[in-house]
């Protein structure tokens, strides 16, 4: 692992808090991810189950927690189950987790190898009354491949048909949704490291740049700080291309005179930040430019004073919606007949500005969380207006990263330039 470890103690209270919930003499199983395949022979780099690795802090392939607080047995109240290395594997894999280490990382006394899971698990299942059982309920998931916890699930439940199952997703995410200070000095590292790499690349664009160098840029620098790499592939989008939201080739050149907007944000000890900015491609902003980023920005800040302890995120959502509404009024890309005579269902704003401002953040990067549940105190969101005019090849967008206090939202990334005056005087340093 590249990141500095980690204080075994989280994840001791992470499961200590989980058990809280659990109803008498309930059984709890959670499995790591698959490694994926690719084509031929290769693989992608594993990426952690964020449950798995919330639980115990192990970040390795074959890995299963199983917990029974009402263990007659103490030994068998907190077990970890970890595939078993070898000479072959060390060599062409490298180091994988002895139990020593992997007891180190997670704080857990007992730790078995794999093939000892099934006699084990056996066992347990002749005592447990009721079986948590793990899936990946995320409102925005789309489940196209099996995970390991679904082929676990599927497989348990024909052997076991009679216990009572129980659904395990719903009460860790309400565990994940408050982060506690160790979780927000991870992503506060994250954030740090992405200020760097921003920091860095408004030094480096100008006119004929690629997309992907500024990417690479990019890379460079989170790396070398000891960052996983990407929260998620990054989207770096020149003129027209700022107007796609979700655009990934990053192939364009960028061009006196146009924007480039850059969605890209590192990830640190599995936990993640999100950023984006958009900046002048030749350091000056234009008139028109300036006026839409200021628009931008100015919904921004009026997000940041409603972004607070009870504030419903539907219900917020709406409301700046409505502070965009005005802003394009200002700019000239609505008249007010747009909004009379427009469809309560999809509001004329949402041609300019049609995706959500706040999302939670985490140990994944649309983390855990009901969009219907108060804001709670600790929880983490971002915030990301936009205002995307196609016709005129401009795209506009910028987000930071809060953490929500008793006072209201707290910036995370308030040392990341965002006024447009710092963006040109940086720049042009």
């Amino acid at each position: 692992m590249r990141y500095q470890p980690i204080d075994p103690q989280l994840f001791v209270q992470n499961r200590a808090r989980l058990r809280e919930k659990l109803p008498p003499n309930s059984l709890v199983v959670v499995n790591s991810n698959d490694i994926l395949p690719t084509n031929a022979d290769g693989t992608l780099l594993l990426r952690q189950n964020s449950d798995l690795f919330y639980l115990t802090g192990i970040h390795q392939e074959e890995t299963v927690l199983v917990l029974f607080p009402d263990a007659p047995d103490e030994k068998q109240r907190e077990m970890l189950f970890c595939k078993e290395t070898s000479e072959l594997i060390a060599i062409w894999e490298g180091d994988k987790h002895t139990k020593d280490s992997a007891r180190e990382t997670s704080g857990i006394e007992r730790v078995h190898w794999l093939d000892e899971f099934p006699a084990a698990f056996r066992m347990l299942m002749t005592r447990a009354e009721h079986v948590f059982l793990n899936s990946n309920e995320h409102a925005r998931a789309a489940d196209l491949v099996e995970t390991r916890d679904l082929r676990f699930i599927r497989d348990t439940q024909h052997r076991f048909p009679l216990h009572d199952y129980r659904r395990l997703a719903p009460i860790l995410a309400d565990l994940r949704l408050v982060k506690s200070e160790q979780e927000l000095a991870l992503i506060q590292k994250a954030c740090d490291i992405t200020e760097a790499g921003f920091r860095r690349v408004l030094k480096f664009i100008e006119p004929g740049v690629k997309e992907y160098e500024i990417e690479a840029e990019l890379m460079h620098e989170f790396l070398r700080r000891g960052s996983d790499g990407f929260a998620y592939d990054p989207i770096i989008g020149s003129g027209r291309n700022a107007c796609v939201l979700h655009y990934l080739e990053n192939h364009g050149t960028c061009e006196d005179g146009e924007m480039v907007l850059m969605d890209v944000a590192s990830r640190y000890g599995n936990y993640n930040s999100d950023l984006t900015r958009t900046v002048p491609v030749n350091g000056r902003f234009t008139d028109r430019q300036r006026a839409v980023y200021d628009a931008v920005l100015r919904t921004l800040r009026a997000c940041e004073s409603m972004l607070k302890p009870g504030a419903i995120i539907k219900e917020y959502q709406d409301a700046v919606g409505l502070i965009v509404q005005e802003e394009l009024l200002k700019l000239g890309l609505l008249e007010q007949k747009d909004i009379d005579e427009q469809d309560e269902e999809k509001p004329a704003y949402k041609k300019y500005f049609m995706h959500g401002t706040s999302h939670h953040l985490g140990l994944d990067v649309h983390d855990v969380g009901d969009t219907w549940e108060p804001v709670r105190e600790g929880m983490v969101f971002t915030i990301e207006p936009g205002i995307y005019i196609r016709d005129e090849n401009l795209g506009v967008r910028l987000e930071n990263d809060y953490v929500i206090t008793k006072d209201g939202a707290r910036d995370m990334m308030a040392n990341i330039p965002i006024e447009a005056d710092e963006i040109e005087e940086l720049m042009n340093a």
